[in-house]
């Protein structure tokens, strides 16, 4: 449960709807992803039924439109399902499941209303997973380099190319590819729907990753793979701004990652310390252990603030690629610092594999490089001054 002064710090932002929304996505948790996260962690993939149980439970898109099967809710409804479902102590659940955060919005954003009929539904419902693939092996957080070419043949388009880092790439049914339409280094991007059945399509391999075990990470390869033009989300050469305004909420959602991940870290961290007896009493009762609570707590404070702060205004289409980047540097570093501190406190239980604080300290690692590194957060960040 969140500790009550960062709780209820925050609570000025959410209304009733949120918490009983919080409370389905806590139950959810307890039930069906807690018990098996130390399973999922060695296996390092979850069942895929979790997908049609999130589904029926209303955790997949609740903030997606009504009219496609969401939960007609705002982005505080998304960020509290991954608070709830942080608590079993598993990202890789978390953005597994989440996947479809990223890859729907560039079919709401563009496509047609039957794409948006034949793509989305089956998505919130858990029966199709859906992932979006950017990345390439020479082109990361620089968009421009993208070398996915797309060239259409009649009624359809020929992709030749690798992606590379495609979270739930592995198992995704259907994948949001960038691709290149044109020359232009930015208007010459275009966005299409894949499906994995398509002749070309391949999984390379799949991804052996330090943290975030539990979801599958894969490299694909498209070769003379022909997609319908139908497939086509907007225009040729509307890929990049529409990438734009992804990328903002995809970095929202990664500082909710961060101070989701600090939050539990330092919920675990207090809750052992009080039990945890050394030379005679409590070590929560020792002023080195205090100051590093004290420390940890403001920290976690700070970070979701900021964060729900940005996503107050994202609600509103006011935030800004720089407050975002601001959010998502802030967050990541706290993740580090806390789940480090969180360790520290457990001492050589925070090493087991088996403990709650050694996953997140690991996952944490990948926030400051996932979404665009901490380095590229601070060219956006000033590019104000």
């Amino acid at each position: 449960m969140t500790s009550g002064l960062i709780g209820d710090f925050c609570a000025s932002f959410l209304d009733s709807s949120h918490e009983q929304f919080r409370a389905t996505c806590a139950a959810f948790t307890r039930e069906e992803v807690a018990p098996y996260v130390q399973e999922w962690e060695e296996r390092e993939e979850f069942d895929r039924s979790l997908y049609t149980k999130a589904g029926e439970a209303g955790l997949l898109g609740p903030s997606f439109p009504e009219e496609y099967g969401g939960g007609g809710g705002d982005l505080f409804h998304a960020m509290i399902s991954t608070e709830e479902l942080l608590r079993a102590g598993s990202t890789g659940v978390v953005a597994g499941l989440g996947s479809l955060g990223i890859a729907l919005p560039p079919i709401l954003t563009l496509g047609s209303e039957e794409q948006k009929q034949r793509f989305i539904p089956p998505c919130l419902t858990g029966e199709r997973i859906a992932a979006l693939a950017i990345t390439e092996p020479g082109a990361g957080s620089d968009v421009a380099g993208v070398t996915t070419r797309a060239e259409q043949d009649g009624q359809h388009y020929v992709l030749n190319g690798s992606k590379l880092y495609v979270t739930s790439g592995v198992r995704a049914d259907q994948v949001t590819v960038l691709a290149r339409t044109g020359p232009d280094p930015h208007a010459g991007l275009t966005f299409f729907v894949v499906d994995r059945d398509t002749p070309g399509y391949s999984v390379s391999r799949a991804l052996k990753k330090t943290g975030w075990r539990a979801s599958d990470t894969a490299e694909l390869a498209f070769t003379d793979m022909r997609v319908p033009a139908a497939n086509r989300l907007g225009e040729e050469g509307s890929g990049f701004i529409c990438l734009m305004h992804t990328f903002l909420h995809e970095r929202l959602f990664l500082s909710n990652f961060g101070y989701a991940t600090a939050e539990v870290c330092y919920d675990e961290a207090l809750a052992y310390a009080k039990q945890r007896e050394a030379f005679g009493k409590p070590i929560v009762k020792h002023q080195a252990v205090r100051h590093k609570l004290a420390e940890m707590a403001t920290q976690v404070l700070a970070a979701k603030v900021l964060t729900y702060q940005c996503v107050a205004l994202a609600k509103e289409s006011a935030c800004t690629p720089a407050q975002a980047a601001m959010a998502k540097n802030f967050t990541a570093e706290v993740a580090r610092a806390v789940s480090h501190e969180a360790v520290q406190i457990f001492g050589g239980m925070g090493y087991m594999r088996e403990t709650l604080v050694e996953r997140l300290s690991r996952d944490a690692r990948l926030l400051s490089i996932g979404g665009g590194t901490s380095e590229v957060m601070k060219e956006i960040i000033g590019r104000m001054f």
